[in-house]
């Protein structure tokens, strides 16, 4: 691996970090929205992740052993709507997007769970952050001992 494939590793992994960040601040911003565009409450966004260049045929498989291959980072696989948690149903009838019943549906984010994985997020930021700046020591002082 050379070490121009450590930083765009790194780099990559800053990149898809910083876009989940980037998501869990819109589920933080729309946690009391109860009506979008098409007039349903907001539901959450959940980001996913996958290793880049990632095929799965066997002969790509033996070739990257052979190689000694170590990845070439990660990318976001999607952004998927959370339809696992139920939203939040709370009695206000004041409320213009009241049911019948006077039940409003909020939005499924837990500012709780969001807060997490915030959190993890940013310590994976950080911790791409360190791999990069080691990649970035090792080469300055490799270039160092060869002057």
């Amino acid at each position: 691996m050379s070490m121009f494939s450590a930083f765009d590793i790194n780099a990559s992994g800053l990149t898809a970090q910083r876009y989940r960040m980037d998501i869990i601040s819109e589920n933080v911003a729309n946690a009391k929205t109860t009506r979008t565009a098409d007039g349903t409450p907001y539901r959450r966004k959940v980001v996913t992740f996958e290793e880049k260049d990632r095929q799965t045929s066997f002969s790509h498989v033996l070739n990257k052993a052979m190689d000694n291959y170590t990845g070439k980072g990660v990318k976001v696989r999607g952004v998927y709507e959370d339809n696992q948690t139920e939203m939040n149903k709370v009695y206000d009838p004041t409320h213009p997007d009241a049911d019948d019943d006077g039940y409003v549906l909020y939005p499924n984010v837990n500012i709780v769970t969001e807060m997490t994985n915030l959190i993890d997020a940013s310590r994976a930021y950080e911790a791409n952050t360190t791999a990069f700046e080691a990649s970035k020591k090792m080469a300055q002082q490799g270039l160092a001992m060869a002057q």
